[in-house]
């Protein structure tokens, strides 16, 4: 069912409060029924401004209701008009409406005039409009001779059409004699006055039939202007023209007009007005002749143009603004340009308006005794005038009402009486217009009525607004209520929304919304009541909805189209193609579902849509398939203005198969040279079809053309005619010149010829030519033949040569070509490098300085130096022993280097070299250096063996790398108790020639850490660490066992499973933490008892290193008594240049620096506390635990 939905809502109170709506007794537009008695209203009129037909019937309508029924009579220009008196006017039964017979006589002029109608019955007097009648006019253009136009190339031109006044005016259009519209452009277009405007005229502008036409589409009738013909002559053809008409002795020159700068055709001067009715179009319009044709460009003066509501007609020349408004007054500016200039045109718009209400008066109906107003408010530029008028009479002059009072563009009624009934007419008018509004007030007294039907059922879908309607009436106005259910009570909810009318929305329909609605009407003088229905429905859902595609021809397409709906509600599907039925085709099939397409076809492309209705909701959805392929190959290929540097290709676009052709691919293909192979020649744009190509000289051309779109590339074209292109010489030198000698002795010259579509020409020869670049020499020149390659004998050895290289063929030389640099072959270098210095900044850098070898002893291009060094020596063994020399280059002039990475304690011999691109010169003397001592590197082995009661055995190997004499080792040991905390640490000397130690006096049963390094003069090396424990007392392993057999028994085992399984979630947290980064209790508390004397600095930061048991503990294995005999192997600190540089061949930066970082890693220093950094292990729980 179709619900009225009124615009005007008003929202009850959210308090506990009954569902009343308290209106105003002024109702606006309110219905009275029609069995009431009432005022006359007109319902029907024609316009005000009526332009009939002559050749038809004039009908003038007026219709009014009222009770009783109303009678009519009409005014013509201001006076009474006596349809009786004249047979041909007749008026239509219970109606007003006028019928003028002027078919079988009479004249529509007769009947010209004013006209105006009036319905009136016992409650008052309702009028018409104005109603100007006249009849529309389609005259003929009057006679005249118009004498042909004979015009220059470029000139401008006006042709007149000056149509004549028609009623309504007509429009102006212009043809040839074939009736076909003449073609219109930015240079030629029609004004809005209907002439025609040239800004310039061309040859093809010529013609005899130039014919403004004016319809008047209101008698269907089409009037034609005499043809006008027009000559459009060149510069040339004006002459021969004017020199046979003058004598030998006369002369004339006809000259071409020449470009010129706009100026406007219309309107005139640099300003104008122009006033415009508010709602109207604004139609600005700005024509400019010149040479070239002059663009059109808009704006408007301290402000911009509405966007919406802004339109360009006739190619800009016309600036339109609809429904334009007061604010679009202001000055406004067309702007004429081209190459030679601009011109300006301010036009100052003025916006007027008609009146246009702001408040009609409304229909007010009020009970005996009650109060109101009418309202009428207009707005106009000029402001309107308001007059007031009652049952058709001027108000000043009706008879006097006590009930009534005029304030401006109100009535006020106090008190009113049932014989006050009337019918009042605002007139709101200004020079532009008026209007006219009709508003009765009617005394009345009625009961309450609802209007209406009662038990209709409302069927609504869930989650819209549902409307029950419940129409009323009544005098004095009733109010309404609304009750859900036969027992229920007012609906105070705020989920509800009254209107005015009587309506009740619920904004949001649920499922618990079903039921029985009754709307009550109420005032002094009665009740009535009405039940209404609703029943709530699921929506319509498309769950599953078709899908865009993109298909080639002659494949299958599948649209799916899957529902949801409420069970009570039967759908109906159907498929629709671009809004219309689908083919008839049995390639077409739909199913419950889904829509098939078999062998899709270019046709089947479009939208395709999918729509469910109910007889409560509709809901669609679409797919657009579109059918592509890669365009048909272009055909109909023409060569046109054939040039000896160019051709005009033009071609016949294939078919793009639905998908745009985007670029057009020119190829060509050189018969003479490469016969079968095409090259790429341009690109267009999809939207051309000519081109305009450049060509070579002697090549004979043939083209072809493909088309691409997003699919993909059309197959070829078919090749177009061949175009042979004339010799020339060459327009280019051979590239990529270049002079390197081989050998000392010679100079190799190297080019890359042209190939034969750049050689313009047969007999491609090159002219090789050079000469010693600091000579005097003059130019050796030589013409070779088509090669690549020419080799200069017996040169001096690396002299630079100044080269050039030209192209010539038999019609001529190619440009003077470019001089480019070379040299002759170079030498190994004479002379090594002198003044060889050495100077060693610490054990391990030394840095070398040299004197640089003269140029000229060079003999070619300087590569670097490179430095040979070695060590011969070690300073602490004493015995010679040969090391291969390592190598390192700088590049460049660099007269001094950096040798990283040297042996501390050390003898080394170095030499340096110069080098070119040949290779080395001859080296430079021997020169020896030592490098002082440095730390060692930690002791290479660390075992603790013979543990007893009390002590423990130490042996270990000497530093691998000692880097200069020993002078003694260090030994610092602390205990570390059950609970893992570090005992006081104790620091031991031994002499450098021991291999071994014996520790005494130490506790049994008790394990301890070791940390282990050697000495130079130069300060401490690495360390290393160890861990051992000492043996256990008789006394307590007798002890132990009586305790084993205590843990025989089973709550004891119990105990000890539970403590392994605790110990073992402590282990599995250790590691997690560890691998995570974090450190142990113990590790902090050894931090806290660093002995500072041993703890090495980081690398980085120069912090104390941390206790790590990852690489200083080991932890023993359950039930052992000694520690196993390990040997702790450190890693080998023999620095390496593989670290520094690639290979032998290490690499420096230009200040001599070395590349990379030197740096070795260091054993971290044990850390004085009370705790250890090890994770407990299962003895040592065990023995906590006794």
């Amino acid at each position: 069912m179709q619900l009225k939905i009124m615009p005007k809502k008003k929202h009850l109170s959210a308090g506990r409060v009954p569902l009343v709506l308290f209106l105003c007794q002024m109702i606006g537009a309110l219905d009275v029924p029609l069995d009431l008695v009432q005022p006359p209203t007109i319902t029907q009129q024609s316009p005000k401004d009526y332009i009939i037909d002559p050749r038809e019937n004039i009908v003038i309508q007026c219709e009014a209701k009222g009770k009783p029924p109303p009678s009519f009579s009409w005014t013509r220009n201001g006076t009474h008009f006596d349809i009786d008196k004249d047979p041909l006017v007749t008026m239509k039964p219970g109606s007003g409406t006028l019928v003028i017979n002027i078919i079988t006589e009479g004249k529509a002029e007769t009947y010209e005039g004013v006209y105006q109608c009036t319905a009136r019955n016992e409650r008052g007097a309702a009028i018409s409009n104005n109603i100007v009648v006249r009849p529309s006019r389609s005259p003929l253009w009057t006679k005249e001779r118009l004498e042909p136009i004979t015009l220059r190339n470029g000139q401008s031109l006006v042709l007149p059409c000056r149509p004549p006044i028609g009623l309504p005016p007509a429009i102006i259009f212009w043809m040839d004699n074939s009736f076909q519209r003449l073609p219109q452009s930015e240079r030629v277009s029609q004004g809005l006055n209907g002439d025609l405007y040239f800004s310039n005229v061309l040859p093809e502008d010529t013609r005899e039939d130039y014919i403004c036409y004016a319809r008047f589409n209101h008698t269907q009738t089409i009037q034609q202007k005499q043809p006008i013909s027009l000559k459009v002559i060149s510069v040339d053809e004006l002459n021969d023209t004017i020199a046979a008409n003058l004598s030998d002795t006369e002369f004339y020159g006809a000259k071409p007009s020449k470009e010129r700068p706009p100026t406007f055709l219309t309107p005139e001067g640099n300003e104008s007005l122009k006033e415009e009715l508010r709602g109207n179009v604004l139609s600005l319009e700005c024509i400019a002749e010149g040479l070239p044709t002059p663009i059109i460009y808009w704006i408007k003066e301290d402000g911009t143009l509405p966007v919406n509501r802004t339109f360009y007609r006739n190619f800009k020349k016309t600036l339109q603004i609809t429904q334009v408004t007061e604010a679009d007054s202001g000055n406004y500016q067309c702007i004429a340009k081209n190459p030679l200039g601009a011109v300006h045109h301010t036009i100052a718009v003025t916006v007027k308006a008609a009146p246009y209400w702001i408040a009609a008066p409304q229909n007010l109906v009020l009970s005996p005794g009650e109060n109101g107003t009418l309202i009428c408010r207009a707005n106009g530029n000029p402001k309107p005038r308001i007059a007031w008028l009652t049952n058709g009479v001027p108000i000043e002059i009706a008879p006097d009402d006590p009930s009534r009072k005029i304030d401006g563009d109100t009535i006020i009624f106090s008190n009113v009486q049932e014989r006050l009934s009337a019918v009042y007419q605002c007139n709101a008018s200004n020079e532009y217009g008026y209007l006219l509004a009709n508003a009765f007030v009617n005394v009345l007294a009625e009961p309450p009525r609802i209007l209406t039907s009662a038990n209709i059922l409302y069927q609504v879908i869930a989650n819209r607004p549902a409307f029950l309607d419940c129409a009323f009436f009544g005098s004095p106005l009733p109010a309404i209520e609304w009750f859900k259910g036969t027992k229920g009570s007012a609906l105070h909810e705020d989920i509800y929304v009254l209107h005015d009318n009587g309506t009740l929305e619920i904004p949001v329909a649920q499922k618990d919304s079903t039921g029985t609605y009754t709307c009550v009407a109420r005032n002094k003088l009665g009740m009535a009541k009405n039940e209404v229905h609703l029943e709530i429905k699921d929506p319509t859902r498309i769950i599953k909805q078709p899908e865009h595609a993109v298909v080639q021809r002659g494949s299958r397409v599948s649209f799916d189209c899957k529902l949801k709906h409420d069970p009570t509600l039967v759908p109906t599907v159907m498929w629709l193609k671009d809004h219309g039925e689908l083919p008839n085709e049995e390639r077409f099939s739909i199913d419950k579902d889904h829509l098939v397409v078999t062998d899709v076809s270019d046709d089947d492309g479009g939208t395709y849509t999918c729509t469910a209705n109910t007889t409560l909701d509709s809901v669609s959805a679409s797919a657009v398939l579109r059918v592509v392929d890669v365009p048909n190959p272009p055909f109909d290929l023409e060569l046109t203005n054939q040039l000896d540097d160019s051709v005009q290709l033009t071609w016949t676009p294939g078919d793009d198969n639905n998908s745009p052709i985007t670029k057009f691919i020119i190829e060509y293909e050189d018969a003479m040279h490469e016969a079968g192979v095409w090259h790429h020649q341009a690109e267009v744009s999809g939207t051309q079809t000519t081109a305009q190509l450049k060509l070579s000289p002697y090549v004979n051309y043939s083209f072809r053309v493909m088309a691409e779109n997003n699919i993909g590339r059309s197959l070829p074209s078919e090749a177009s005619e061949q175009y042979l292109t004339k010799a020339a010489e060459p327009d280019q030198n051979p590239t990529a010149v270049e002079g390197l000698g081989t050998e000392p002795d010679n100079l190799v010259i190297t080019w890359k010829p042209l190939n034969g579509f750049e050689s313009n020409g047969p007999g491609l020869q090159y002219k090789v030519s050079w000469r010693q670049k600091d000579g005097d020499d003059e130019w050796t020149s030589v013409v070779v033949a088509n090669v690549s390659k020419y080799i200069v004998s017996g040169t001096p050895t690396f002299v630079p040569y100044l080269i050039k290289v030209q192209s010539l063929n038999d019609v001529g030389f190619a440009p003077e070509p470019a001089v480019v640099m070379g040299h002759s072959g170079e030498d190994l270098p004479m002379v090594a490098p002198g003044n060889v210095r050495v100077n060693v900044v610490n054990s391990t850098l030394a840095e070398v300085h040299w004197d640089p070898v003269p140029l000229k002893s060079i003999r070619g291009h300087l590569q670097g130096y490179r430095i040979y060094y070695w060590k011969v020596q070690s300073s602490s063994k004493r015995n010679r022993r040969h090391i291969e020399k390592k190598i390192l280059t700088f590049q460049g002039s660099k007269t001094h280097g950096m040798l990283p990475g040297l042996q501390p304690y050390s003898h080394y011999f170095l030499n340096v070299r110069v080098v070119n691109g040949k290779g080395e010169g001859p080296a430079s003397s021997d020169r020896g250096f030592h490098t002082p001592e440095g730390v060692p590197s930690a002791p290479s082995s660390l075992k603790i063996v013979n543990p007893t009661l009390d002590s423990l055995t130490l042996e270990w190997d000497p530093p691998s790398h000692p880097n200069g004499i020993l002078t003694e080792y260090t030994l610092k040991y602390q205990p570390i108790n059950s609970t893992h905390e570090l005992g006081p640490l104790v620091d031991l000397k031994i002499p450098a020639n021991k291999t071994r130690w014996t520790l005494k006096n130490l506790n049994f049963s008790t394990r301890y850490k070791f940390y282990f390094y050697a000495q130079t003069s130069v300060g401490s090396g690495s360390q290393i660490t160890e861990e051992a424990i000492t043996t256990v007392d008789e006394g307590k392993m007798a002890m132990a066992s009586r305790q084993v057999d205590i843990a025989t028994q089973g709550w004891f085992i119990g105990l000890m499973c539970a403590v392994a399984l605790l110990i073992l979630i402590l282990l599995i947290v250790c590691f997690v933490r560890r691998n995570k980064g974090g450190k142990y209790p113990v590790k902090e508390k050894e931090d806290a008892h660093a002995d500072p004397e041993i703890q090495p600095m980081k690398e980085d930061d120069g912090t104390f290193g941390e206790y790590s048991d990852a690489e200083d503990h080991k932890p023993l294995k359950k039930g052992s008594r000694t520690p196993s005999d390990r040997t702790v192997e450190k890693e080998n600190s023999d620095d390496s240049l593989v670290d520094y540089g690639e290979g032998v061949n290490g690499q420096f930066n230009e200040d001599g620096s070395f590349i990379g970082q030197y740096s070795g890693k260091k054993e971290k220093e044990p850390a004085e506390g009370n705790e250890s950094s090890e994770a407990p292990s299962p003895v040592n729980a065990m023995n906590s635990f006794v």
